[in-house]
């Protein structure tokens, strides 16, 4: 069985690992970094970067780079109305209020970008490990709900790789804590805030088991949201100085997203930083600059509330858990954001004790989830991984109640059963109604799925007797059956959300993502083909000019000509031409190389009698100086 490779697919980074021997490793990307930026850019020429490439081009480019598209993952449209006004590139309401990323006229579901970043991450573990890589193990936050993992699934799928498992982010991480205290028995709490979303896990270790014990989180709340105050802060700032909102030009709120990044980040270390950006825009054809100082104070003051909203999910998993603060040993701080100073405040604020710094925010999550690929694949052995259900699942009963059948925090996978009836006589069918939530009213929770019952026996109302199972599976991924006791007659359905796309859909993504694949792979070859060109162009021109002489008349015009020609196909870019200039240089190199070698060796053997002769007319000077270098090491000794 090949590897199976972990891969935290996150909002603004990602990160890939795998398990070599007993320990999992951070691969890191061609670039020389471990982890790569979650950003897709299209060309003009067609070509599309991922990763460092085209974070670095996002300015000069920025309605065609897209980030943060895990925030619209299994999301619909009307879900997402704040998250589409702060991206500079086209988001479109798809079919069945679906969100749509527009590039030059082609509409892009956001599983189709994620799987251009997971490509990406299983290029590079394939060129560490030297291998071919079809499984991995990907994680998504705990509080994504099930359209979100279904979306997630498919976006793997789209990039060749089947996911063995979908692990909840904390989980991951606490996977990665605990791998070498399987003798400690512990109650830990994760608080991973990301780029994009929060979570909090409440997790008991011991003897190698690691069971969650409640989850809870925000999927709107992550450094994204903590870059926001600071964008608004520095727009209306200039707003208040020019009249004019830097939001509106798709650019400047590029380099207005590039600077709040940097001035948080820099916040975290210092306690004042300066944005200072030239020419951000022009108004009646003047320049304009923005120069703002900002106080790690007023960071705080405009992220206030940003901070506050941590706080509720801690409280919220500690009560599911059944469990007082004082009962957590220890604190784990993942993700990027658990670096601001305020954070890691309120943080050992609330729960009373000093988080554990030990892991790496940025990596614990794939290095998790690069165990649990090995767990799957036998290489990894004594650990036990309890994950749970982050929301209750349920199904719309008469007047618009939602019934809950499992219940928030149940540990997966697990089934459960209820009985239900009919609401009217002689009805001859049921419509099951699926949703996730914990409101009390169906309408306030999020639909995932509907499918019905027919072919009921005429029947007075309350006779027929409906058993409807949920069984959820090991990723947290639902499927529902409905049963007619009275007949027998069954009908099911996997989950597939209306957001989710169709097996149809996905498999034209895959093959588009395949071609895409090669595309990218002879574009490459392309520009390598073109720049040996040159480089024979300037060897054979440089090489021409060092021994042209020894070189006889007919040979040396046979290169010079040659070297016009691929001069000439390099300039077209006429690949067969370049092929066959190159091959015929090379052949009249090959030619002319024994003139060369013939005339370097009778020049050398001439040269050779001469200094033999100078060296030893020289050689009692030499012994001198060799006598007075010997003589003052001699006295310093």
């Amino acid at each position: 069985m090949g590897k199976i490779i972990g891969i935290d697919l996150g909002t603004t980074n990602s990160c890939v690992a795998v398990m070599e021997g007993n320990e999992p490793v951070v691969i890191p990307n061609e670039e020389g970094k471990r982890t790569t930026p979650s950003v897709v850019a299209f060309l003009d020429n067609g070509e599309r970067k991922i990763g460092d490439p085209a974070k670095r081009q996002a300015i000069t480019n920025p309605t065609r780079t897209i980030s943060s598209i895990k925030r619209f993952m299994g999301n619909r449209f009307s879900e997402v109305g704040t998250e589409v006004g702060r991206v500079p590139y086209k988001s479109i309401k798809g079919d069945n209020d679906t969100v749509r990323i527009e590039i030059d006229g082609r509409k892009y579901t956001p599983q189709e970008i994620s799987a251009m970043v997971l490509q990406k991450m299983k290029k590079t573990a394939e060129d560490f490990l030297g291998t071919e890589v079809t499984e991995a193990v990907v994680t998504v936050p705990a509080y994504f709900n099930d359209s979100q993992r279904q979306a997630t699934k498919e976006a793997g799928e789209i990039a060749g790789l089947k996911i063995s498992r979908i692990v909840n982010e904390p989980t991951a991480a606490a996977l990665a804590y605990g791998l070498d205290k399987k003798g400690l028995d512990q109650t830990i709490a994760v608080f991973d805030l990301g780029g994009g979303t929060f979570d909090i896990s409440i997790l008991e270790l011991g003897d190698g088991v690691f069971e969650v014990k409640s989850t809870n989180g925000d999927t709107h709340l992550g450094g994204d949201d903590f870059d926001q105050v600071l964008i608004d802060f520095l727009a209306e700032t200039f707003q208040a100085q020019e009249n004019m909102d830097l939001r509106k030009d798709p650019m400047a709120l590029q380099r207005l997203k590039d600077a709040a990044e940097k001035a948080k980040i820099e916040l975290s270390s210092s306690t004042e930083t300066e944005v200072n950006l030239p020419y951000v825009t022009a108004v009646d054809g003047v320049p304009k600059h923005l120069v703002v100082k900002i106080s790690r104070a007023k960071f705080e003051s405009l992220a206030a509330e940003l901070v506050e909203r941590s706080l509720t999910p801690c409280a919220e998993a500690l009560k599911d858990a059944g469990l007082d603060k004082s009962e957590i040993d220890e604190i784990i701080l993942v993700g990027g954001s658990t670096r601001i100073p305020k954070i890691q405040e309120v943080v050992e604020k609330f729960f009373g004790k000093k988080a554990n710094k030990s892991v790496n925010p940025d990596e614990v999550v794939a290095l998790g989830a690069a165990i649990q690929g090995g767990v799957l694949s036998g290489d990894v052995q004594d650990v036990l991984l309890l994950d749970v259900t982050p929301l209750s699942l349920g199904i719309e009963v008469m007047g618009g109640v939602y019934d809950v059948v499992i219940e928030a925090n149940s540990t997966i996978p697990t089934n459960k059963q209820k009985t239900y009836s009919t609401a009217a006589d002689n009805q001859p069918s049921v419509e099951i109604h699926v949703l996730q939530g914990e409101r009390p009213m169906a309408k306030d929770n999020r639909p995932i799925g509907k499918f019905v019952l027919s072919d009921i026996p005429p029947a007075p109302r309350g006779t027929p007797q409906i058993e409807v199972t949920f069984d959820i599976d090991a990723n947290g991924i639902l499927s529902v059956s409905a049963k007619d006791k009275g007949t027998n007659k069954e009908q099911s359905i996997r989950i597939e959300a209306s957001t989710g796309l169709s097996e149809e859909e996905i498999a034209r993504m895959k093959a588009e993502a395949e071609a895409n694949a090669d595309s990218d792979k002879l574009a490459k070859e392309r520009v390598e083909k073109l720049n040996a060109a040159d480089s024979l162009v300037f060897q054979t021109e440089k090489q021409i000019v060092e021994y042209g002489d020894k070189i006889p008349a007919e040979k040396k015009e046979a290169i010079e000509k040659a070297v016009v020609d691929l001069k000439e196909a390099h300039k077209t870019e006429d690949m067969s031409a370049i092929d066959t200039h190159t091959e015929t240089l090379n052949t009249a190199w090959q030619a002319a190389s024994q003139d060369i070698y013939a005339a370097t060796q009778e020049a050398g053997g001439a040269e050779g009698t001469e200094s033999d002769t100078g060296a030893n007319a020289g050689s009692s000077e030499d012994e001198d100086v060799q006598d007075v270098e010997f003589e003052e090491v001699d006295e310093k000794g």
